[in-house]
């Protein structure tokens, strides 16, 4: 009761500002209370559920699927971001791709912006490939969290864009770590690219983690990347942490 009760605040306080607020779900597939539940039940009246963008995965139920589209347009929500899952736990997907479960959502939401997950770590004409796929069905991307540490993946994604001419508007992923912690890097490094030997100089050196964070967002914007999301700033304390970074930006 009490975590949730922060989230509520927290969310509350970056829609009052102006913030997209993008929340996750029990992806893994350990039983979690619903995020969708929440956001509709007990942010309030005047919460701006437009700025709430949940994800979706292919890891639960294809009825199941397509009725938290339709009820997340219902409520007003301002899109649904569909991903895979993670093959290798929890339950099996319901549909083999993300393509084939936005292409039926479009049928039950039809005015619901639905997006894409692409990794800019991988070959980047895949990714880019996928994206201009009609087929796709993705009228947004998110990406795998990048770094300072590792821009060429960046770099090597936003020229194949430009090269393609992709118009598809996406946000970078940026981690904020909280510290280089070797135990926390190595359980990161499971899920996601982690740049640890970089990170802990970094944190060695006296780097805060805004200042760590802040980096990353300076590195994305020299390259003309002006839309991103951060994860990880913690339920508790997240508006004003994510202030903190923005003053650090030059």
């Amino acid at each position: 009761m009490d975590a949730w009760i922060d989230l509520n605040r927290t969310i509350q306080a970056l829609l009052r500002r102006g913030r997209f607020v993008l929340v996750t779900d029990d992806a893994v597939g350990s039983r979690e209370e619903e995020s969708l539940q929440h956001v509709t039940t007990n942010l309030g009246q005047g919460a701006d559920l437009s700025r709430v963008i949940p994800f979706l995965t292919l890891k639960h139920g294809l009825d199941y699927c397509l009725l938290f589209a339709r009820r997340a347009a219902s409520h007003g929500l301002g899109a649904l971001t569909i991903t895979g899952g993670d093959l290798a736990v929890g339950l099996p997907r319901c549909v083999p791709r993300s393509r084939t479960l936005r292409k039926l959502l479009r049928e039950q939401a039809p005015g619901l912006p639905l997006g894409a997950w692409v990794n800019p770590h991988r070959k980047p004409e895949e990714q880019v490939e996928l994206l201009l796929d009609p087929e796709h069905e993705a009228d947004y991307f998110l990406t795998q969290v990048v770094s300072h540490h590792d821009l060429s993946a960046v770099d090597r994604f936003l020229n194949e864009a430009a090269r393609r001419g992709l118009t598809t508007p996406g946000l970078f992923g940026v981690f904020f770590y909280r510290s280089a912690n070797p135990h926390t890097l190595e359980k990161l490094g499971r899920f996601m690219p982690v740049p640890r030997d970089a990170l802990e100089k970094e944190f060695g050196g006296g780097a805060t983690p805004e200042e760590v964070c802040a980096r990353t967002l300076e590195a994305l914007a020299r390259r003309g990347v002006p839309k991103v999301y951060v994860s990880n700033l913690a339920v508790r304390g997240a508006d004003e942490r994510l202030q903190a970074i923005e003053s650090l930006i030059r």
